[in-house]
């Protein structure tokens, strides 16, 4: 949630910034209702004095042994008024917040401008495309050559975008996740941690997916009203919620397995074919509370952590600066890192990290104690996969496969599969 200071003092600046994301904010009718906003708490302030003054006065009376019906029945109607006016208040608030929860972040300065994914700004390219002297499946036309990936299985279980991994893909997922989780602990200093697969509409809302996204939400029960996660970072955020972190403690690193869920809805008719966009995968997510000093670098290092899963799998992969119009709801400033795909020829997204700044902690009231002015101030968060594990898993199917449709197992993640080097085949 942006900053409603910002809201009431520079809104035209905050609209032509959101213009960059083709947002159009009613700066008129925010404008209005803080104009209403002013003039109700005035208003409720004086009456408030009023009822204040009434009350001595009729102390006073009481001490004298004057009549002090007339100064009750005044006190009385003040008290009406004053809730009246009370009550007007909380609705035009009300109506600001329900904005103002709808108001995307502003973006960064470095932000390039553009409206789509195609204006999105590539920053490098890292390892070598494989070369096959034999046309690549890809990973949907793997795993029924290795008898692996089930996706009929999938559909008679629950639905459409939903599979069954069996035998060595299976475990070769399992030994991706384990990977990610002792690189970023032994490698990167993060704290493992394992939280609720469900959360509750105020975390939700803290981290930003609710109200403006609750369509792309499974949710589980009405009362209480939870949700499956769509992400770790859900749940690890809001670990920070209501608090004031001691500024010695931050850092904060968090990295944490889950499954995710997601409705994917206004997807349907994209990535329909595998594994690519299903309602529940595998991730693991990295999570960093900083100071607000100290943002812009752990962005950078963030998605370096990611990047460093990727190099040890020896898969290549861009880094991409995620133009106006793409970045999302929540972020100020988001990468995306891309891993090629040789079954579909393309780079593909496998991470997104993405430094919010303190947009999700004002929601999240998550705060720090700053030793210089010993003041709670707004912490930033950041978040970012690393990596999402189902597409991990194609990514080797795909860069490691053979004409016969094996797939070699890479040298960083034979220790966790026994020592096998090759899928093979499955008769």
């Amino acid at each position: 949630m942006l900053d409603p200071h910002l809201l009431r003092t520079e809104l035209d600046h905050v609209k032509k910034e959101l213009m960059r994301r083709n947002f159009v904010l009613d700066a008129d009718t925010y404008a209005a209702l803080e104009t209403q906003r002013k003039a109700i708490q005035i208003t409720t302030q004086e009456l408030q004095n009023q009822r204040n003054s009434g009350s001595k006065l009729i102390g006073q009376a009481k001490a004298k042994g004057d009549d002090v019906q007339p100064l009750m029945d005044e006190i009385q109607h003040l008290g009406d008024l004053l809730k009246t006016a009370e009550t007007e208040l909380a609705d035009v608030q009300a109506k600001m917040s329900e904005i103002a929860e709808g108001i995307p972040n502003i973006l960064d300065s470095s932000v390039p401008n553009g409206k789509s994914e195609e204006d999105n700004q590539e920053i490098y390219r890292w390892g070598d495309v494989p070369a096959f002297n034999f046309t690549p499946k890809d990973h949907v036309d793997l795993g029924e050559k290795l008898k692996g990936i089930n996706f009929e299985l999938g559909v008679k279980i629950a639905s459409a975008r939903f599979v069954v991994l069996t035998g060595a893909l299976a475990r070769l997922q399992r030994a991706i996740i384990q990977l990610m989780l002792d690189t970023h602990l032994n490698d990167h200093g993060y704290e493992e941690t394992y939280v609720p697969f469900l959360a509750n509409a105020e975390s939700l809302r803290g981290t930003g997916q609710l109200p403006k996204f609750e369509a792309d939400l499974f949710k589980a029960s009405d009362s209480p009203a939870l949700y499956l996660i769509p992400t770790a970072e859900v749940p690890v955020t809001n670990i920070v919620r209501d608090t004031i972190v001691d500024a010695k403690a931050l850092p904060l690193k968090y990295v944490c397995h889950s499954p995710c869920f997601r409705s994917e809805a206004g997807a349907y008719g994209r990535d329909v074919r595998g594994m690519i966009r299903q309602h529940q995968f595998e991730k693991v997510e990295l999570v960093q509370i900083v100071r607000p000093e100290d943002s812009q670098q752990t962005h950078e290092e963030l998605t370096q952590h990611a990047e460093n899963i990727l190099k040890k799998l020896k898969l290549p992969y861009r880094k991409v600066l995620l133009c106006a119009g793409d970045t999302g709801f929540s972020s100020s400033k988001t990468y995306d890192l891309e891993v090629w795909l040789p079954g579909q020829g393309a780079y593909r997204e496998i991470s997104s990290c993405s430094n919010f700044k303190d947009f999700q902690a004002r929601r999240l009231q998550a705060r720090w104690r700053n030793p210089e002015t010993g003041k709670p101030e707004l912490v930033h968060t950041l978040n970012g996969s690393g990596l999402a594990a189902g597409r991990t898993l194609i990514a080797v199917m795909e860069n490691y496969q053979d004409a016969q449709g094996s797939v070699r197992v890479p040298e960083a993640l034979q220790p966790y599969m026994g020592g096998l080097k090759v899928i093979e085949g499955r008769v």
